[in-house]
């Protein structure tokens, strides 16, 4: 079984539907959404959706807050989804798990595809930067720095992958993106969240050089 790890903050317009769209699907044995210190009403929309949530009192980082939710799951296989997601199927999320499941994949990275040009490119780019990921608990708890990397997180799971030769499987997700923080805050707020979130990467690849 499988357990869904979301982090979250100030996503109330779309953790409900990505929530009750996981919580009809078997191969997943729960499915926890961690507020990483939200001022909105993002915990109890995801709660009425049928999640267990985890409401943190400030905000942790993107990291940080995957890994409060790892420490709750009881399972051995973890889905790490985004909480802005549009477009998630059930199709999807089987094609994310099965093959770490099955052995077949130590990790899983979706990679967006003809969803929206923006978000297309910058997988294509980088698609390292992917948070919906499948994985294995054992390769989490083989790790030392998640909590403190923040947006980088992506970054150190790819990056511990590749030097302890991982097996790692790219799932194309077609017709799937995610809101844009332009569109979530307005203009000067989401590009100020974004200009951010490139700081934080830039600091932990500065912090851990290969």
């Amino acid at each position: 079984m499988v357990s869904v790890v979301i982090p979250a903050l100030n996503e109330e317009d779309t953790v409900s539907g990505i929530v009750s769209l996981l919580v009809t699907i078997d191969l997943l044995d729960e499915v926890i959404v961690v507020c990483d210190g939200c001022t909105d009403n993002t915990a109890q929309v995801a709660r009425d959706a049928g999640a267990t949530v985890i409401e943190l009192p400030e905000n942790v980082g993107k990291g940080g807050a995957m890994m409060v939710g790892v420490r709750a799951a009881s399972n051995d296989v973890v889905l790490f989804l985004d909480a802005d997601l549009i477009g998630l199927t059930r199709e999807y999320v089987i094609n994310l798990v099965t093959p770490v499941l099955q052995g077949k994949a130590d990790m899983t990275v979706g990679i967006f595809e003809k969803g929206r040009v923006a978000t297309d490119f910058a997988q294509t780019v980088a698609p390292f930067l992917s948070g919906q990921r499948a994985v294995r608990r054992s390769m989490l708890e083989g790790m030392s720095d998640l909590d403190a990397s923040r947006f980088g997180v992506e970054i150190a799971l790819t990056r511990y992958a590749v030097e302890n030769n991982l097996t790692v499987q790219e799932i194309v997700l077609k017709d799937m993106t995610h809101r844009m923080k332009e569109e979530k805050l307005g203009l000067i707020k989401g590009v100020a969240a974004r200009m951010r979130m490139y700081w934080e990467i830039a600091q932990y690849m500065a912090r851990h050089p290969r």
